[in-house]
Order: structure tokens, then sequence, then C-alpha cells
């Protein structure tokens, strides 16, 4: 069949099952949105290549697919810049499409050439494969290699030139292949390895699962509750994989963060972990709550990249391929063998449920501006598990680790590269690739928040049913925090604080949204209850103690153990 360039490329990406493309259309680019608008895609333009982006990713970790992102020649590129870098930290495979002009422009020995930079050397670092289309009968190659290599091993983000030349130039090809015809597809472990991993776990005495952030981007949720069930074990969280699984909320202990947690940690005598790169967080699974019992704990990793296998910790018995067939594998070996759940188990569940509970009663109340504990509590205690939940943000997202009364099944943040200002366009992307049937909160440090919050205008243009709760310091509260500790009270505060003027809730009046101002912790449930109602996205500001958000983040000292340089 004969196709222009541009459509080829909107077939290679739909027999992957990718339907939505974020960016802002130039004339590199209006000839393949419009052609993906007509075809039922969802095409978004935001405000800012960045935040395509982030929007991009935040689909990727919705659907377990790849995602595509377009950024304009020269400005965009650089614009987008952040987030494939972002991308690349977090393991996101997000196809970044750039636009560039005719080669016989780039390469001629000219300066003064209009919105024009050498692209490719600035992204290649950032990427897994960085390629250009110099030929149309490339086309096909260049869009398979860069699946390929955003979908293997680690996954990641890759960058595409698509030059202006190439743009109108006919394919005859036939056509477009399914993935497994061109790449590895649902790769499984070995069967002498998960025979001798389902041989561990049932001779295990106190088994956990240390589940990351790769288990919700793969939507492998099912399959994990499956082997959760036979291992009859705690499900201890990294906190870059903060979503809950479903029908495992009540012994999901966040690491860490949950006594729970920590014990059921130190008593263990097998851990299998599953999509996570064992990175600092977890205190690369041998320094801190790894130390006791270290000699007797046997280690099963999931783990699709094998060149991954023994970077951070020995691990005994590896088992390479895909999570989603891998588990699988695991949960055949062991059905006949189920484990019975230890007398610890149900004593884990109820004291981390007391825990929680003591939280929510002891956060401090009571106080005008509203303490930031008391803002997560009483912001989160009615979130349903079916909602979708986005943190963004430095002390407000730490307060949240500890007072989060919600265990949503999909919580999206930006753990690795620690990005602030993803939240908004996360939001946006999640509330695409959801279709916007489900609720959504964001909660977010106003700092973080404007970042990009002229994504509110997208957010509304697409009518999402989110709600983002900003909690309002008019500072930048962990770097106000961390002057206090390095100085002492009263010093100065360099470039930390902004304007108390700035009023979030009519700012988002103006983007057509739903705005809120609260200063009492008993009016934050009620205001969130009526910016849902209102049928419009919404802003709740919430002002909050200064004081309190940059002295009293709970399980400060936990997070800074992340950071020891040279200890772990």
């Amino acid at each position: 069949m004969s196709v222009k360039v541009y459509e080829r490329i909107l077939d290679l990406f739909e027999a992957e099952g990718i339907n939505t493309m974020f960016g802002i259309p130039d004339p590199n680019f209006v000839h393949l949105f419009h052609t993906a608008e007509e075809r039922g895609w969802n095409v978004v333009a935001p405000h800012h290549e960045e935040t395509a982006g982030f929007m991009a990713e935040a689909v990727s970790r919705m659907t377990g697919k790849a995602a595509v992102c377009i950024g304009t020649l020269g400005p965009g590129i650089a614009n987008m810049a952040g987030a494939v870098m972002c991308a690349m930290v977090e393991n996101s495979p997000v196809i970044f499409l750039g636009g560039q002009r005719a080669r016989i422009t780039e390469q001629r020995v000219r300066r003064g050439r209009i919105q024009f930079v050498q692209q490719s050397g600035l992204i290649e670092p950032a990427v897994k494969y960085s390629a250009s289309i110099e030929y149309a009968d490339q086309t096909d190659e260049i869009i398979r290699e860069g699946l390929r290599k955003a979908l293997s091993g680690t996954p990641g983000p890759v960058y595409i030139e698509y030059p202006s030349h190439v743009i109108q130039e006919e394919l005859d090809v036939p056509p477009a292949l399914p993935p497994s015809r061109y790449r590895l597809v649902g790769q499984t472990a070995g069967q002498d390895k998960v025979d001798e991993a389902a041989r561990l776990i049932t001779a295990a005495k106190q088994p956990i699962l240390l589940i990351g952030h790769g288990v919700h981007t793969a939507r492998a949720g099912a399959s994990v509750k499956e082997l959760a069930d036979l291992m009859a074990c705690p499900v201890i969280q990294t906190s870059g994989g903060t979503s809950y699984i479903e029908g495992l909320e009540d012994r999901t202990f966040p690491y860490g963060f949950s006594k729970a947690a920590v014990e059921a940690v130190v008593t263990s005598d097998l851990c299998l972990a599953i999509g996570t790169e064992l990175g600092e967080p977890v205190h690369f699974g041998k320094g801190r709550h790894w130390v006791d019992g270290e000699a007797e704990r046997s280690w099963l990793l999931i783990e699709q990249d094998p060149a991954a296998i023994g970077v951070n910790r020995p691990i005994d018995v590896p088992l390479v391929g895909d999570l989603r067939a891998v588990v699988p594998q695991l949960v055949e070996a062991l059905k006949d063998s189920p484990r019975t759940a230890t007398p610890e188990l149900k004593r884990w569940i109820s004291d981390d449920a007391a825990q929680l509970a003591e939280l929510a009663e002891t956060a401090p109340s009571g106080a005008s501006p509203v303490h930031p504990a008391r803002l997560i509590v009483e912001a989160t205690k009615d979130f349903p598990a079916d909602g979708i939940m986005v943190r963004d943000g430095g002390a407000t997202t730490i307060f949240g680790w500890t007072y989060s009364q919600a265990k949503p099944h999909d919580v999206m943040w930006n753990q690795n590269f620690g990005h602030l200002g993803t939240g908004l366009p996360y939001a946006v992307g999640a509330g695409v690739a959801d279709g916007g049937k489900r609720p959504m909160m964001l909660i977010t440090g106003d700092s973080s928040f404007q970042f990009h919050i002229s994504e509110l205008e997208t957010a509304a243009r697409l009518n999402l049913p989110l709600v983002c709760v900003v909690a309002v310091d008019y500072a930048w509260g962990l770097e106000v925090g961390v002057y206090k500790r390095t100085y002492g009270q009263g010093s100065r505060e360099t470039g930390v604080h902004w304007s108390e003027a700035t009023r979030l809730d009519k700012v988002a009046e103006g983007f057509g949204c739903y705005g809120e101002y609260v200063e009492k912790d008993e009016d934050i449930a009620p205001a969130i209850k009526r910016a849902f109602a209102s049928g419009k996205p919404g802003v709740i500001h919430v002002a909050v103690d200064p004081k309190a958000n940059s002295e009293e983040m709970p399980s400060y000292d936990e997070f800074r153990t992340w950071y020891a340089e040279g200890q772990q």
C-alpha cells in the first residue's frame, strides 16, 4: 500500500497499541496531528513541551505501553529536554519525536539560521537510542528500533528526529507488523531458576515481597496479587512504587515509614524483589534495615535487564525476564504448595492499621494556618481506592508518606529524578489515559504547583475530574528547613520566600477551573467535595503553617538516609 511517511509512523505506533500523542504542532507535525485525530487518537497540545513529555510519561505509566511526545524544532526540543532526562531516570519508555530543518538547510555552512540547533547531540546522552529518518524507506526500521530499545532491558526514552524533507514522501509498504514479529515480547525466565526460586520460597519461614514502581507501570497488579496470596506474606512498598494492589491493601506496608514494614524486613529470611532497581531509597537492599539478618536472608530478583543483576547487591536467584511473564511462572510453580501465613502477618496488619489511625488522630489540629500533617489527613481520608493520586513537592510529599489515609491503586510520583513540577502534567496525562473516568487528586506544594500552572487550562479544556490540593506556605518549604538546620533560627533565608499576595484559587478561576481558599482544618474535606461536584478541575488553596512545614516533617531522618553518601 502507498502511504506518506507520517501515515506510516502512525501505523507503526498503532501496531503497539499506542493512540495518544502530546506536543505543540509546527509545520513538521501538522500532517501527523491532523491524521492522528482523524484516526481517533487522543491528540493533546499542552502549553509547554516539557509538560508534553511529562504527560506522555504518565500515559506510559497508566497503560504499560510506550508513549509518544513531539517537540518543535529548536526551542521545542530544548524545552523538552528536562522531560527526556526525567523519563530516562524514571525508566519510562517515551518516544520523543523531534522536528528538524531539511538536511540541505541543516548541512549548509551558514550563520543566522532560524529556529535551528544541532539537536541529536544535545539529546543523545539522555536517551537509550537516538536516530534520524534521513530517507523515507528508513521509517520502519528506525521507528521499530526506537520501540525495541525503549521497551527492552531497563525501559527508557528514545529520540527520533523527523526532518522536514521526508514528511511528504511516499512509501509502498505492507501492513505494519505486530510487535512479536520484530522485538522480544513476554520474555520468560529459565525454568531451572523458576524451580529454584519456588523451592526457596516454600522453605522460607518469613518471606517478603518487595514491590517497586515497575509492577505498577507494567500493570501487573493482578498477577502479583496471585503470587502474594500463594506466598501468604507481607508486601513492602518502595517509595517509588506506592500504588496499592487491589486486594492487598491491608498487608502492604511502606518501606521505612511503617513500623510493620521495618519489622517485616528485619525478620525476613527471603526477599523477592519485583519491579525495583534496589536503589538508594531502599538502601540498596543491604544497608540500614537490611543489616540484621543479612547472613540468613535469600534474595530473588525479577529483572528484565540482565546487566542489572548483582549491581546493587548480590542476588541468589536472578529471574531474568519481563515481570508480566515471570510472575505467572512463579504462580504456576507455587500453586500446588501454597504457604500458610505466619502469626506475625496478622499482627503486622493490625499494627499498621493502628499506626495509621493513630497518625490521623494525633495530627495537630485546630491551627490556622493549617498544620501540613492535618492537611494530608483531611485531604486523603475520603479518597477512593479506585481514584488516581498524584504527588508533587518536597515537604508536602514527605508529610504525605507518613500521614496519607488513602490506599489508591494508582499513585504517580517522580521519585528517582526528584523533578518538581511534574504533578499537574502527570495528572493531565493520567486523566487522558483513563478517559476521565475516575476521580483524581493532586497533592502538592505551592512552589512545585507553579512550575506548570498553565496546564490548568489543559485540564479544564479536557474537562478532567481533577482536584489539586495545594499546601501554600509562600516558600520553598524544604529549603527553608535546610537554612534553619544549617544556620539556625532567625538567619537569612535567601531566595526561598515569595509573595503572600498570591491566590492560587483565583488563578484557577482565571483558567476556567473551580477555586477555593481554605485556612481551617474542618473546611478542607468539604472544599474538596465541592470541587469534585463542580464538574470542573479544582484548586483548593490551603494556607499551611510555614514553621511546621519547614521544621516538623515526619520521618525526615529516614528520608535523609537515602542520601547517605559513601555509607551504603
